[in-house]
């Protein structure tokens, strides 16, 4: 991984809540089948790449859509998007929502 961009990461993208990597989030699945993968990144990202069984919902779109899409406000959620900027602004959105277990994951999509 370029180090240039991973000074860029840790400076800028920073999580206010949860943070987790990728394997973090693997072993999270095999203990919990109900867990609810987040993609936040635009439809056309989303088409070309996406995590097995994740959920598209925009980072425009998620104070207005998410709670139709995800009832249980006690869900864990992780979310990611290209690298982890909108995914970081979409936690925040979500636990300011009411959401309990949210989750960024770590480098998002580009850091798998």
């Amino acid at each position: 991984m370029n180090k240039w961009l991973d000074k860029f990461r840790k400076r800028f993208l920073r999580t206010s809540g949860n943070e987790i990597n990728y394997e973090e989030m693997q072993k999270m699945i095999r203990k919990n089948k109900n867990i609810i993968i987040l993609d936040v990144r635009t439809r056309d990202e989303y088409m070309y790449n996406h995590l097995q069984n994740a959920i598209n919902v925009p980072l425009q779109e998620v104070s207005e859509k998410i709670e139709n899409i995800i009832k249980n406000k006690n869900e864990i959620i992780i979310v990611y998007c290209q690298l982890g900027g909108r995914s970081k602004k979409a936690c925040a959105k979500l636990q300011k929502l009411g959401y309990a277990n949210v989750y960024n994951l770590e480098g998002g999509i580009e850091g798998i």
